[in-house]
């Protein structure tokens, strides 16, 4: 498997990949499927700001990607990004998701940014053990601020310091 820096022509695989997700799990609070104007913006945007988005490759296929953005608006959060990565369903528990994970932990020491931070739902007990093994710790659950297919949900944030 090799993990990479993604690039323009692979954004409709990951668009892919995240309506996958988006449709078959509560991983991303949203309902409907994403247009592939929607994640080449979405691509855009992070990379013309520096932050990374890459992709992990398996026999040629791109299999997952991963990436990060600021946490909130301001330069008093300049340290502190929030991730995401997602991983093709017929991949998961392959060692992919712990593969992106810790690259993007390695480019986030580089950029010396300070904190990383999960959203991860409450249900999602396999996301919240995954990070915890990678030094998150939870720090705040937000009941109710999200709604999927009319049921109410709960948001797990974690943190990582990265100084650690």
């Amino acid at each position: 498997m090799i993990i990479r820096e993604a690039t323009l022509s692979e954004v409709p695989t990951i668009t892919d990949i995240y309506n996958e997700v988006l449709l078959t799990t509560n991983a991303i609070y949203r309902e409907n499927k994403v247009n592939l104007a929607d994640r080449i913006n979405w691509f855009n945007q992070r990379v013309d700001l520096g932050f990374p988005v890459i992709v992990a490759e398996a026999n040629g296929e791109v299999v997952g990607y991963g990436a990060f953005n600021e946490f909130r608006f301001g330069e008093g959060y300049n340290g502190t990004i929030e991730h995401s990565l997602h991983v093709k369903s017929t991949h998961r528990g392959n060692g992919v998701g712990s593969a992106i994970l810790d690259e993007l932990i390695k480019i986030a020491k580089v950029q010396r940014r300070k904190i990383m931070v999960a959203g991860i739902d409450s249900e999602n007990l396999g996301s919240i053990r995954f990070h915890k093994k990678f030094g998150f710790i939870e720090t705040a659950r937000m009941p109710g601020v999200a709604i999927k297919h009319e049921k109410k949900l709960t948001l797990v944030l974690m943190q990582k310091d990265l100084a650690r």
